[in-house]
């Protein structure tokens, strides 16, 4: 009776000992997020595109808010101009005239509260996915699915590749980069492999040419993000600038990056 009475003890001390840490964060003025991906997907005229403009949120903020009232335009070196327009006060600007042009270069220009924002990059081009290889004895456990996009790299010329490998198992799509330095010329592979996934899966595998720039900050991003980057309340080794200034206020810099990349989709279903 003495011992039953005693783990009883210790149980309730265990149990109603929880105190509610409230943990008091400074919050930093909201910054301009800018998502500018320009995606031309073969064979289609990619002449409809859009652009999303968000604003910083504090950590535990549930939503993000969007950044409206911008003039966006993106100008070519024909002398074309497209112009974004918002729709419905979402944040999500639009334009059905762009015109894609592989190895164009184009200007990014954002009026966003007196404050305006550039970017420069170029429509850089990519080779198409020729096949797809799938092995069932994957993964530690040698029971998990892994597929291979293989592409055929052009030889003597520096490309980057960024791939994204879209299912629907987990909340955010695989993302990953590739450079051609020590396989320039040969058939190499994009890697995706989910321990959920299984025979009558669809799964959305896309490749990105992009330029060194985007590589290097991507590459950068998605160290901080994996399972290397420590928890949330880690020190980030650097803060991850990409290719958007601000020529107005230079401290008031925003976060995010203007791309514009030739995409090769294949819809795979395992098998």
């Amino acid at each position: 009776m003495k011992k039953l009475i005693y783990i009883s003890f210790i149980l309730a001390l265990f149990t109603n000992c929880e105190d509610v840490i409230d943990v008091d964060l400074n919050d930093a003025e909201p910054k301009l997020v800018i998502e500018a991906s320009i995606n031309y997907f073969k064979n289609t005229s990619g002449n409809e595109q859009s652009i999303k403009l968000t604003l910083s949120a504090p950590f535990f903020e549930d939503t993000i808010p969007p950044a409206n009232g911008a003039i966006i335009q993106i100008s070519d070196t024909a002398g074309n101009t497209f112009n974004f327009i918002e729709t419905d006060n979402t944040g999500i600007y639009t334009n059905n005239t762009f015109i894609p042009i592989i190895d164009d270069d184009y200007t990014l220009v954002i009026n966003y509260e007196g404050d305006i924002y550039t970017a420069s990059e170029t429509l850089t081009s990519v080779v198409p996915i020729d096949y797809i290889e799938q092995n069932n004895e994957g993964g530690f456990s040698g029971d998990d699915i892994e597929l291979k996009a293989f592409y055929t790299d052009p030889s003597g010329i520096s490309n980057y590749y960024f791939f994204e490998f879209i299912s629907d198992i987990p909340v955010v799509p695989s993302l990953s980069v590739y450079d051609d330095t020590f396989t320039d010329g040969n058939e190499i592979f994009g890697f995706y492999t989910e321990e959920d996934l299984e025979s009558g899966d669809s799964v959305t595998i896309r490749s990105y040419g992009v330029s060194s720039q985007f590589y290097d900050f991507m590459f950068i991003l998605l160290q901080q993000g994996g399972d290397s980057g420590g928890g949330p309340f880690e020190t980030q080794p650097a803060t991850v600038r990409g290719n958007c200034i601000n020529t107005t206020n230079p401290e008031n810099f925003p976060y995010g990056y203007f791309r514009l990349s030739e995409v090769d989709e294949l819809i795979y279903t395992v098998e």
